[in-house]
């Protein structure tokens, strides 16, 4: 009876671990389709319409003007067709696996630098990393997501830091931020909507540790440490 309940508890754990991973997938691929109708809205819509704006106002009458406006509008129509090669890249919804963690993260980096709305230091060591841990790779770029979001939507800060490396067989994330801050602790047993249940779940699922540092009117650090060997 022991034995049984013993491979029941791994059975429904398993189902959990299963079940959160699902999740974790669409919420990655959701937060992939926001970004593309963020892009398509604000920055390829915005080029697009600029270009029909130029061409509209070429007038054959004035030629001394003509090789500009069609220059500025090649240049329009090129800058449209590198954003869209990037968003093509997004779309691919295995780029996770297919590129690695290192790659996936600084995708995240560059949409955050796409703001424009902060100053960012980034230390990914991971570029290069050829090892990868598909299931453990979603949760950490989730978590990663997660954090930036909050930093977003919350933190009002100007300045961002993100470090990821491997040492020891241990992956270290680490997001400092110089915003507003949180009472921690109150927002851990609250959970003022900053998601801190979700990400504490997904940090237990694969083993990891989370430390989160704040202060109100004095930043946020979060830390991060996952097993991976």
């Amino acid at each position: 009876m022991r034995k049984k309940k013993d491979l029941e508890e791994k059975r429904n754990m398993q189902l959990e671990f299963e079940s959160e991973l699902l999740k974790t997938q669409i919420e990655v691929q959701e937060q992939t389709m926001q970004t593309i109708a963020s892009d398509l809205h604000d920055n390829i819509g915005q080029l697009l319409s600029l270009t029909a704006l130029t061409l509209s106002s070429i007038n054959l009458e004035e030629p001394q003007k003509l090789d500009k406006k069609i220059s500025e509008s090649i240049d329009l129509v090129n800058s449209s067709i590198k954003e869209l090669r990037g968003l093509a890249k997004l779309m691919n919804g295995e780029f996770i696996v297919q590129t690695g963690l290192g790659k996936a993260i600084k995708q995240e980096i560059d949409r955050l630098k796409k703001i424009g709305t902060y100053k960012i230091k980034v230390k990914n060591e991971l570029l290069d990393f050829e090892i990868s841990s598909p299931n453990k790779d979603l949760i950490v770029l989730r978590l990663l997501q997660e954090i930036i979001n909050n930093i977003i939507k919350h933190a009002q800060a100007s300045h961002i830091e993100i470090e990821v490396f491997i040492i020891n067989d241990l992956l270290n994330l680490i997001v400092k931020d110089n915003g507003i801050g949180f009472d921690y602790e109150a927002a851990k047993t609250k959970n003022k909507g900053i998601g801190l249940s979700s990400i504490h779940n997904r940090i237990k699922m694969i083993d990891g540790k989370i430390n989160i540092q704040s202060k109100q009117n004095n930043g946020t650090i979060t830390k991060i440490e996952i097993p991976y060997p």
